[in-house]
């Protein structure tokens, strides 16, 4: 074992991430071969953290064990040197399973021993800018840059996509100038959302909710639904209902207490709150507490904090064990009636739909309730007896369970010894809060039909059950139990319980409360339900869609600052120290203003110089000036200082007013008298889209996890403005991307967390 985490580590891997992959035994097995096969072809010079993530990726997605050693060398070799390359590696040996490899064929496919210069990738951009240039022009930054990203990427297949991106970015700001006002405004985005069939363009979400588009019934003509079930009594208790509600929409959010809300719920939430909101109606809150073996008090809590964040207020909040007795009494009478029975199969037994009908069917009523009686006093052991119903269910499951024995105490009813089941308890508590609209998701279609059936057979007031499609969204994983594993084998964890509501809050995660620490605003949450569109048909999306959001929300809300992540120190030998004014919104500069001081010394990215001059690079070098941003001044290279390494650690420059300087090519961040912050990026916590998909990752989404989902950077910069800030407000840290102030901030040092970049960019969230 210790040989084992000695090896790991030793290719890079923390101590946590190495222990992590001891406990999947197939990844740990692959990596611990190809470890050994590269040490073989390194020898003494070892393995170095470049290859070693190369080898881990490997490992945790090669399907065909034989070719491992083969790619191992092709890593260690250096033939095989970006994750651009392994991936087209990986599918060459997929798509090539003959023996021996044709190594031309594979380097070919490959892209080994290709260089793409500077140069290359210079004339690339410079030929696609050109041939969109009049387009450029013309829409400015309101043009698609992604279509020239994709023509760069497909010229340019094996460059460094952070180089190509970088060299575009600025060929387009060298060509068209820093953005305008003009620039900064929206556009106009036209958008498709399907509700039930019915195309929508652009429309919020309350515009979606409201009105015809749906196509649901009118409060009291719930008879006019397909499917639904008249009797005698329907409209005599359809007058009862709408004399209790007035003709008002109802409608109501039920969440199991049993965890954490996704970024899934938040579709719900917004569909039941927002329906009724759109349409004058009201909408509870009501939990579905009929487990008690799952559920915890901090569940129930994080649920309305995060129905509240999301800005909703719920008409009323209840419990589905508030009619404890009344769902008690109910079934009683539905033994009476017929249409239930006492059952001694067990669990094993039920499960599945094609089990035989019980033995017990049959039973005479009298039977059953004394049977039930006993159960309900704890005179039968768990398991030993259920409560059945005499119906088929949508999917043909037969005589779904009304109530089953647990012994364990309730938190809001204290010990009792049976609990109803979902699928009795559901519908009856929207029959007894006189539900009009009961919407939830596709997968309890096949509860359709015992639902109405339920209710006819106890002569209630009937609601309908509308149902539309779950939002998946790919890179992640929502499911509680898989959360749970995540946290217990370390791959998240954050330790700050005192300000987290529930567990499980880490930025990579897509809970809901994981969102709100990352700084996604509840606007751009919304925002997404209604880009995604009220589907009937299930959606998986993708998580980018998602970020643009946020930035459309955080673009207006986000007050500007200035950061630098990887500072180098800059000293301005000719200008005595002063002041600037810097606006909180470059666009308006009516929504304020902030102060920062300006130095001799300032600190600029390290990215932001280079010593050598190359062709395409704009930023400063000794032989090419740059422009400060907001400050006015253009400074000029005069003398590097290395230490005793030969690594740049100061820059003396002179500087003059912009106005009689010539126009630089590029203008940069610096921040002067900084505050020093802890920054925290990430990137998505999985590797391929579908972590769950075995055919994909046969060793299972925790084989699956990117290694490089959070780089802390503890030592970077901030302007001085960003003091004050309070947890989980946000900035747009210019020319970096979006942050949040993270609750693990102290007076001492402050944390930030980038929500998203400023652009789209694969891989990052």
């Amino acid at each position: 074992m210790a040989d084992t985490l000695t090896l790991f580590t030793s290719i890079g891997l923390s101590e946590q991430k190495a222990k992590e992959t001891m406990k999947n035994e197939a990844l740990s097995s692959a990596l611990k071969e190809a470890i050994i096969q590269a040490q073989r072809v390194r020898g003494a010079s070892g393995v170095d953290k470049a290859a070693g993530t190369l080898l881990y990726s490997m490992a945790s997605r090669l399907k065909d064990p034989k070719r491992l050693a083969f790619l191992s060398d092709s890593i260690v070799l250096c033939k095989i040197c970006t994750e651009l390359q392994l991936a087209a590696a990986l599918e060459f040996v997929k798509s090539h399973p003959e023996d021996p490899i044709d190594q031309k064929a594979f380097e070919r496919a490959c892209g080994v021993g290709v260089v793409v210069t500077p140069e290359q990738i210079e004339e690339a951009v410079e030929s696609i800018i050109k041939k969109h240039k009049d387009q450029l022009l013309k829409e400015r930054y309101h043009f698609n840059m992604g279509l020239l990203m994709g023509e760069a990427r497909s010229a340019l297949k094996w460059a460094d996509g952070k180089v190509v991106k970088n060299e575009v970015d600025l060929q387009v700001l060298h060509l068209l100038g820093p953005k305008t006002e003009a620039d900064l405004e929206k556009k106009l985005k036209v958008e498709t959302c399907e509700i039930e069939g019915v195309s929508g363009e652009g429309k919020s979400l309350m515009e979606q909710l409201r009105g015809e588009a749906l196509k649901f019934h009118k409060p009291g003509e719930n008879y006019k639904t397909e499917g639904y079930v008249v009797t005698p009594n329907t409209m005599d208790l359809l007058k009862k209902h709408m004399e209790i509600t007035g003709g008002q929409i109802r409608t109501r959010f039920p969440p199991e207490p049993n965890g954490i809300l996704h970024i899934g719920h938040a579709k719900a939430i917004n569909f039941n709150f927002g329906y009724a909101k759109a349409n004058n109606g009201i909408c509870f809150l009501r939990y579905d507490d009929t487990n008690p073996e799952k559920e915890e008090e901090k569940y129930f809590t994080a649920i309305r904090d995060m129905v509240e964040w999301l800005g909703y207020k719920p008409h009323a909040v209840t419990h589905a064990s508030d009619n404890f007795q009344q769902l008690y009494d109910l079934a009683v009478d539905l033994v009476r009636r017929g249409h239930a029975y006492v059952c001694h199969q067990k669990g094993e037994e039920l499960k599945g739909h094609n089990s035989p009908p019980s033995p017990w069917r049959d039973r005479p009523a009298e039977e059953s309730l004394v049977l039930f009686e006993r159960m309900k006093k704890g005179l039968f052991a768990e398991g030993e007896a259920t409560l059945r119903m005499k119906t088929v269910m949508e999917d043909g499951k037969l005589d779904p369970v009304a109530y089953r024995i647990k012994y364990t105490p309730h938190h809001r009813t204290g010990d009792q010894c049976i609990y109803p089941t979902y699928d009795y308890t559901h519908c009856l508590c929207d029959s007894i809060e006189n539900i009009t609209h009961s919407l939830c998701t596709k997968e309890f279609q096949a509860r359709r039909s015992s639902y109405f059936w339920l209710c006819n057979a106890l002569d209630l007031y009937c609601p309908v059950q509308w149902e539309y499609g779950r939002l998946n969204l790919t890179y992640t994983v929502v499911s509680k139990r898989k959360i749970i594993k995540l946290v217990e084998s370390g791959v998240v964890r954050w330790e700050d319980a005192e300000w987290m509501e529930i567990d499980w809050d880490d930025p990579r995660l897509f809970t809901l409360t994981a969102l709100r620490r990352r700084g996604f605003p509840a606007e751009a949450i919304i925002n997404f339900c209604a880009r995604v569109g009220v589907t009937v048909s299930q959606t998986t999306t993708e998580p980018h869609l998602l970020e643009a959001c946020v930035r459309d929300v955080l673009n207006d809300t986000a007050p500007r600052a200035m950061a630098v992540l990887e500072p180098l120190k800059v000293t301005v030998t000719n200008l005595p120290e002063h002041s600037q004014v810097l606006p909180n919104f470059p666009a308006n500069e009516a929504k304020g203003s902030h102060t920062v001081p300006f130095a001799r010394t300032i600190f600029i990215e390290q990215s932001d110089f280079r010593e050598v001059m190359e062709k395409g690079y704009k930023r400063l070098t000794p032989e090419q000036p740059v422009g400060l941003r907001h400050a006015g001044y253009v400074i000029s290279f005069q003398k590097v200082i290395k230490d005793a390494r030969g690594k740049v650690v100061e820059l003396e420059v002179t500087c003059c007013g912009s106005e009689t300087a010539e126009k630089p090519k590029a203008f940069i961040h610096w921040v002067s008298q900084p505050l020093v912050c802890e920054v925290r990026l990430y990137e998505r916590l999985f590797l391929h889209k579908h972590p769950e998909d075995q055919s994909v990752v046969p060793n299972g989404f925790l084989s699956d996890i990117n290694p490089s989902s959070m780089h802390v950077i503890s030592d970077a910069l901030v302007d001085t403005s960003v003091r004050g800030a309070k947890v989980l407000d946000k900035f747009q840290f210019e020319r970096v991307g979006y942050f949040s102030l993270d609750p693990d901030s102290t007076a001492e040092k402050l944390v930030f967390n980038r929500t998203v970049t400023l652009k789209e960019d694969p891989g990052k969230m």
